[in-house]
């Protein structure tokens, strides 16, 4: 299916993607879309077409799966995100990385700063990178400000894996990939993932591949 124009108003492109059932199509990297500047949650959408949005993008989140998608994913430029983590790993994973559930959020013009100067590097992919991985080194804990759907304001701090996610999808509401803060030469294919580097941290890979952990 083809994406909607960018010419066209946002609420008929919203509701062009919504005329089929089921997933939304995500774009891959290389689409503009996902490198400008988005636009500011401002009533665009009237609050049934929101609603309905919101919920499609749930739906394209869990059958990708991902643990969040942002509205420039869909091709559409509004800076509105979803997130949910179900944290389905073992416990040497879940402490190693911080990983814990995350019930599902949705992120209105959300933006974060660092709390403190930790960081923390593990593998990351996304749904707009499809078949890849790669280090990214990120903040270990952020304070993320925004609204939530309702318009209600968020002020919380994020921690952990949880930190990881909202900061990924808040970057995709600013232009930015993952690959832009990623350790290039960490770069992997799933398939090279799954076979060497799907330990709890990216240590042996950092060995391995011969670059640097903070």
């Amino acid at each position: 299916m083809a994406l909607p124009s960018d010419r066209v108003p946002l609420a008929e492109q919203v509701e062009e993607l919504l005329a089929a059932d089921g997933p939304l199509p995500i774009v891959s990297a290389g689409d503009p879309v996902l490198r400008r500047g988005i636009e500011p949650f401002e009533g665009q959408l009237e609050p049934s077409l929101l609603a309905r949005f919101i919920e499609a993008l749930r739906v394209t989140m869990h059958a990708a799966p991902g643990v969040g998608v942002a509205a420039p994913q869909v091709g559409v430029g509004l800076r509105i995100a979803v997130i949910e983590d179900p944290a389905p790993v073992p416990d040497e994973v879940r402490v190693a990385r911080g990983r814990v559930p995350q019930p599902f959020r949705v992120l209105v013009n959300p933006s974060y700063e660092p709390v403190g100067d930790g960081r923390a590097a593990f593998f990351e992919g996304c749904l707009s990178v499809p078949g890849w991985q790669a280090v990214v080194a990120r903040h270990a804990s952020v304070r993320l400000t925004g609204q939530d759907e309702h318009g209600r304001a968020v002020d919380e701090v994020f921690t952990g894996w949880p930190a990881r996610i909202v900061q990924h999808e808040t970057d995709h509401l600013d232009g930015l990939l993952y690959l832009d803060r990623a350790e290039l030469r960490s770069l992997s294919s799933n398939e090279a993932m799954a076979e060497r580097w799907a330990q709890p941290t990216p240590d042996a890979a950092s060995a391995a591949l011969g670059f640097e952990l903070p």
